[in-house]
């Protein structure tokens, strides 16, 4: 803070982005004996925008003249504002990450998320980009009038309302530690870490595809319990021989971006895992290729080489699921607020509400309304923009390890 006798001055500099400019400038300063009150940069394409605001006991005219001429050795144009104010309230931090994802991200959509941020006496702090692929991705630091509970949920409906009405997604956290301290994440694995639904591909091998999907819709939207829908569509499984599921798990097709999304996570020490409604016998295969953690399944029975139509032991629904995340987390020594469940069930619903987030990713209307978030392109490394991981540290530590690549898009 300046003294009395203080001239507060605001300098901003702006131009094409070169090394040696801040030096530049922080030489002039340096001449004239100033103080640093607050300092902000950013480069947007090449164009920065530097930001300097000082304190100085000296003539703040010969400053300013001294700023410009320094400026122009090096081509930046500059503003100097003489007598700015130097008594408002110091910048407070940010309380929550809004992350606005879309494919393509219009200025129609940016400009419903901030009016829908303003209606509700919200405040951007700053804005970055996190993701140019496999869609845009921005990053708005904001600041909500109070950090409660209340708070959140208006934040998260209001921003929900907006993604749904204009086909973007919009996630909501708070800043912090709490934000960075995620540790394991669990995925579901039908139509979230795989596409399709095993029980169907195997239904497909026993010619009654339809009957069974109309099932798994049904325990999807919730319409019926998860455990008696898999005994029926278990049921229909009599008499395939074993072999199938060697011939289903070689089918399997990952969802895009799955692979980038575990390999990041390991790289970044995330425990990572599935726990799933199908079956184990197939997903092994997957845990193996993935390198995952853990993973708990159902087990089908089988019985002299053919599949009795049965599941052994307990099925690993609703609840189930819950449990099983719970149950890995103890055992990595890992609190429940610092794990992330991802599903698109409302067999999933317990489960994301057991973790600190839930994201419901191309999901049914049971799971959105409970998410803390919900994702709708079929990319699974969106996950990774939410948790605060940029497209850019992601390729380049793809780069560093000769696996980068992007592969057109098919929306």
């Amino acid at each position: 803070m300046s003294t009395s006798n203080a001239s507060t001055v605001l300098i901003t500099v702006t131009g094409k982005d070169k090394p040696g400019v801040t030096s530049v400038l922080f030489a002039a300063l340096t001449r004239h004996g100033v103080d640093i009150v607050d300092v902000e940069q950013v480069v947007i394409h090449r164009r920065l925008v530097l930001g300097v605001l000082v304190s100085t006991e000296q003539d703040p005219e010969e400053l300013q003249e001294a700023v410009e001429q320094a400026m122009a050795t090096v081509g930046m144009s500059v503003d100097v504002a003489i007598g700015v104010d130097d008594d408002a309230p110091a910048k407070l931090t940010s309380t929550h990450v809004v992350v606005v994802l879309g494919q393509p991200l219009t200025a129609r959509h940016f400009s419903e998320v901030s009016r829908g941020l303003a209606e509700i006496n919200v405040n951007i702090d700053s804005i970055t980009r996190v993701a140019d692929y496999p869609v845009t991705g921005l990053e708005l630091q904001v600041s909500a009038p109070d950090v409660d509970e209340e708070t959140d949920a208006r934040l998260t409906s209001a921003m929900a309302d907006i993604a749904a009405g204009n086909g973007v997604d919009v996630a909501v956290e708070r800043t912090g530690l709490a934000r960075r301290a995620k540790r394991l994440v669990v995925f579901d694995v039908d139509s979230t870490l795989i596409q399709g639904e095993v029980i169907e591909m195997l239904a497909a091998k026993a010619g009654c595809e339809p009957q069974v999907r109309e099932v798994t819709e049904r325990a999807m939207r919730g319409e019926i319990d998860f455990a008696e829908s898999l005994r029926q569509r278990v049921a229909v499984l009599e008499g395939l021989p074993a072999s199938v599921l060697d011939e289903v798990a070689a089918d399997l097709e990952l969802t895009p971006g799955a692979r980038t999304t575990i390999r990041t996570l390991r790289r970044l020490g995330f425990h990572t895992g599935v726990v799933s409604g199908g079956f184990t016998q197939i997903i092994d295969s997957l845990v193996d290729d993935l390198g995952l953690d853990f993973a708990d399944a159902n087990e089908l029975e089988v019985v002299d080489g053919k599949l009795t139509g049965r599941v052994i032991g307990e099925i690993v629904d609703r609840p189930g699921k819950a449990k099983a995340l719970q149950r890995f987390a103890e055992s990595f020594g890992v609190p429940p607020a610092q794990c992330v469940a991802v599903g698109d069930g409302a067999n999933d619903i317990d489960m994301l509400s057991a973790a600190g987030l839930g994201v419901a990713f191309n999901a049914k209307p049971a799971l959105c309304e409970v998410a803390d978030t919900a994702l709708s392109y079929p990319f699974l490394d969106t996950v990774l923009f939410v948790l605060g991981v940029t497209r850019a540290e992601i390729e380049a530590a793809d780069a560093e390890d000769g696996v980068l690549r992007r592969v057109p898009l098919e929306l």
